[in-house]
């Protein structure tokens, strides 16, 4: 009894409130399908980071000594020594891809470079806001729409926020659906919103699908070497699922390997949310720079599409150039939905893919030129 109220008398304000953040990620994976894979992990760990004693962080115990946490074990030697989990998931992100509807119509990248807008504001906007320029350059990669790649960039930058910057980038990516409609709405017409794009794809030959991760891996590890670990990777699990000899193996990348590895992931961040580290007026500043970068990442991409308009015969619907953030496929889905919204029978689906598979590609790009640029000036 007495071990039990001396437990119940340690909870503190600040660990009573991530009581609450745990329930609320919780409830948000379970009752909201917001990405429960990593949301509920995430959400069940930062509970039990924040209990008095808790074992699953290393502790100094009476009459026994120093013990080894498994959460903070998982931590040292899979994200902070070696940045491994989030690296590993993106072989099975790039398993998952289907880079056909970029490669037939390759202009589409450049709506995966324009949608990117929202990491320069954020990180500008961390910077007025008093972050030093390694926290900043962290927090403003929740713009990329990429979970791992914010983990680890934040990672390798040794921000001070890595819990909250998983937090909020895998909260906006589960909130694109509500985000992203509001941010269009505001900067095109209805006119616009009903533009019809006919889709006529080139056909994309076996060879290219086999040799665009190849080619890719070398022209970005030339271009941006910060950024090999991510994009290599991302590749290497497209050639999986690309080669037609490792069937077996690009199906379980895809499903097992991936899951298993988010929930890894998921439960070992909740490591940095130990409430001293997360219950401060950072974290809130955090998460409403990582709305703001949500926002003008799309607003970024459709108005790049408007001003493309300008020298183009045939016009392109501005909504694709919102699909051109990382978040796939629920971007690319957004944008079909309002686009049939607004006009019945108008498809933009296959077009709108293209785009955010290309923000795929275009956000790992950024987080390792941002690493690159960051470190130099450093």
């Amino acid at each position: 009894m007495n071990l039990l109220l001396e437990g119940l008398m340690a909870v503190t304000a600040k660990q009573a409130a991530m009581y609450a953040v745990g329930g609320a990620l919780i409830w948000l994976a379970i009752k909201k399908e917001y990405e429960p894979t990593l949301l509920l992990p995430l959400g069940f760990g930062a509970i039990l980071v924040n209990l008095p004693l808790s074992g699953v962080v290393n502790q100094s115990m009476a009459g026994i000594g120093e013990t080894a946490g498994i959460i903070q074990w998982l931590f040292e030697t899979t994200i902070s020594a070696s940045e491994a989990l989030p690296i590993l998931l993106f072989i099975g992100i790039g398993a998952m891809i289907d880079f056909g509807p970029l490669l037939a119509q390759p202009v589409l990248f450049l709506f995966g470079a324009a949608a990117q807008f929202g990491i320069f504001v954020a990180i500008s906007l961390a910077t007025l806001l008093g972050f030093d320029l390694k926290d900043a350059a962290s927090i403003g990669i929740i713009g990329a729409a990429d979970g791992p790649t914010s983990i680890l960039v934040a990672q390798i930058m040794r921000s001070n926020y890595i819990g909250a910057i998983a937090v909020a980038a895998y909260s906006y990516m589960a909130l694109v659906p509500i985000i992203q409609p509001l941010a269009i709405r505001l900067v095109t017409t209805k006119k616009e919103r009903r533009i019809r794009m006919a889709y006529t794809p080139g056909s994309v030959t076996r060879r290219t699908r086999i040799l665009f991760p190849i080619f890719v891996t070398f022209i970005v590890g030339l271009i941006a070497p910060a950024s090999v670990a991510l994009v290599g990777f991302l590749m290497f699990g497209n050639l999986v699922r690309e080669c037609g000899v490792l069937n077996t193996l690009s199906r379980t990348a895809q499903d097992e390997f991936s899951n298993l590895i988010t929930l890894l992931l998921g439960i070992t961040i909740s490591f940095s949310m130990k409430a001293e580290a997360f219950v401060r007026t950072d974290t809130l500043l955090i998460l409403l720079i990582g709305l703001a970068a949500f926002v003008f990442d799309t607003i970024g991409g459709v108005v790049f599409a408007k001003v493309l308009n300008l020298f183009l015969k045939e016009k392109v619907n501005p909504m694709i150039g919102a699909a051109g953030i990382s978040a796939f496929p629920m971007s690319s889905r957004v944008v079909q939905r309002m686009a049939a919204e607004e006009e019945k029978g108008n498809i933009l689906l296959m077009h709108a893919v293209g785009a955010n598979v290309s923000g795929q590609i275009a956000s790992v790009v950024a987080g390792g030129l941002v690493i690159s640029l960051v470190t130099q000036y450093l």
